[in-house]
């Protein structure tokens, strides 16, 4: 017996002309073997010959027993070895379940009057590329026990405010609210639910349905039959929605959602009641009991402290606050699509949610608060220190501000020259740019410059030539004027 391998490598040689001797030669197999494989033309391999078992003598009473009552393995293992069984127990078991009967678990066929009751469930959806990452992306069903009308919305999380927000963009796409809503044991609407006992609601999920006045139902324990309408569908749109569905991003899923809502899922014809979904919704629409007048406020509350650099995060995003805030306690809003941020009841910011991750959401005026208090701080720096040279600089501070558009930054350049030329030169400069009323800080700049130059001492003058020599000849004085002066006087 040759294996697969052997009997490709002796139709290969055949093919190529090789004799029988050299291709056994070759493979080192008997010539005969090799003729014989040879003309094979489809590979069979031979069935291993079949052991006998320990099991063999007992199986026909083993069988007796499995028909007649659900034995145990441990029960049928018992009996048998009482007969002289002396086998393992895995080989029985083995049997046990091949022959054992398969009994199939029956249901009730469920049946629901107008607007009695909706059924929701979350389904997968694989992923979608967000921005600079890849997130989960789930879609909610919601279907009308009556005419199985129903609605899809795609998310990015299934966490509580995204479900509430489901519920009420459900109820608005059906125009009413169904008597009772069915929904399986998700931590989103029941924190626990014990065996046999009563569930225990989430809060939020009691508040939303008291708001628009709907009774929760949830299933048993490990009881998804009870809720097969919404199993059904979820499957239905995984098969008719999503089949060959590769989205790109996550914007458009929902548009198409809608619009396959419209023109195709509630306009089959259902296969369990022979009618079409948009058809039976006419008869159950006047059943659903009418929207509140506001929808619900489907936010998430939580208290936060925001950073040293003003930011809080939420689902590792960063957003930006107001730089007054940082360090400070802070209540959060988050909403599917937005958060709000609110200290002591003001809402203090606000910013579309972030589905990426790590991403920083800065509001620029957040950032620019902070830095018009820097400049500032910096700027009564810079006057305080004008200020303290001379009791004159209080004048040629005020004749700064009535003469020059911009005058902080004059005061922040004297305020600099300081420390380049020292407090006294620039004492004495603002008091002479005081008496000349010169008010700004090029004034100051040149006379600092002029007075920090040193100037050439005088050399002494020297005459090398007669010529140079300085010969003034001065007329004689005319006193006529000072007689005539005195004769009247007389």
């Amino acid at each position: 017996m040759i294996d697969y391998t052997s009997w490709c490598e002796i139709r290969r040689l055949a093919e190529s002309g090789l004799s029988v001797p050299r291709i056994a030669d070759a493979m080192g197999l008997n010539p005969k073997t090799v003729l014989k494989w040879s003309r094979i033309e489809t590979f069979r391999p031979r069935a291993a010959p079949k052991r006998p078992s320990k099991l063999d003598p007992y199986k026909p009473q083993i069988l007796r027993m499995v028909e007649k009552h659900p034995y145990t393995a441990q029960q049928i293992l018992r009996e048998v070895r009482k007969q002289g069984y002396t086998g393992g127990r895995s080989i029985l078991q083995e049997y046990i379940a091949k022959v054992r009967p398969v009994k199939h678990k029956a249901y009730a066929t469920l049946a629901f009057a107008p607007g009695e009751c909706a059924q929701v469930d979350w389904g997968h959806a694989g992923s979608v590329r967000v921005g600079n990452t890849r997130r989960q992306l789930s879609f909610f069903v919601m279907t009308l026990g009556y005419s199985r009308m129903m609605y899809v919305e795609f998310t990015l999380s299934q966490q509580m405010e995204y479900f509430l927000a489901a519920h009420r963009n459900a109820f608005e796409f059906f125009g009413g609210v169904p008597d009772k809503v069915m929904v399986d044991n998700l931590k989103s609407a029941v924190l626990e639910h014990p065996r046999g006992g009563a569930p225990v609601y989430h809060p939020r999920y009691l508040d939303l349905a008291s708001h628009y006045g709907f009774e929760p139902r949830a299933c048993n324990v490990r009881a998804p039959h009870e809720k097969g309408i919404v199993e059904r569908a979820v499957a239905y749109v995984r098969a008719s929605f999503l089949n060959g569905l590769e989205p790109e991003t996550f914007g458009p899923l929902n548009p198409q959602a809608r619009l396959w809502l419209d023109e195709v899922a509630n306009l089959r014809e259902h296969k369990d009641l022979g009618e079409r979904p948009a058809d039976r919704f006419e008869a159950e629409r006047k059943a659903l009991s009418p929207l509140p007048a506001c929808g619900y406020d489907v936010s998430v509350s939580r208290t936060i402290t925001a950073s040293s650099q003003f930011r809080v995060v939420l689902d590792t995003n960063r957003y930006s606050v107001p730089a007054e805030y940082a360090g400070r306690r802070l209540t959060m809003r988050a909403y599917p699509d937005r958060v709000l941020l609110y200290h002591e009841h003001q809402l203090i910011a606000e910013h579309p949610r972030s589905h990426q991750r790590r991403e920083d959401v800065l509001n620029e005026d957040h950032q620019r608060a902070l830095l018009v208090y820097r400049k500032n701080a910096r700027e009564q720096q810079a006057l305080a220190r004008l200020m303290r040279l001379t009791p004159r600089a209080e004048r040629f501070v005020q004749g700064l501000r009535d003469r020059r558009l911009r005058s902080r930054n004059h005061i922040l350049k004297i305020a600099a020259l300081i420390d380049i030329h020292g407090a006294d030169a620039v004492r004495r400069a603002v008091e002479d740019a005081v008496d000349f009323e010169a008010y700004s800080s090029e004034y100051i700049v040149n006379l600092l410059e002029q007075r920090a130059r040193p100037l050439d001492e005088p050399g002494p003058l020297h005459l090398t030539r007669n010529g140079d020599l300085l010969d003034l000849e001065l007329p004689e004085p005319d006193i006529t004027l000072y007689e005539q002066k005195d004769t009247d006087d007389e």
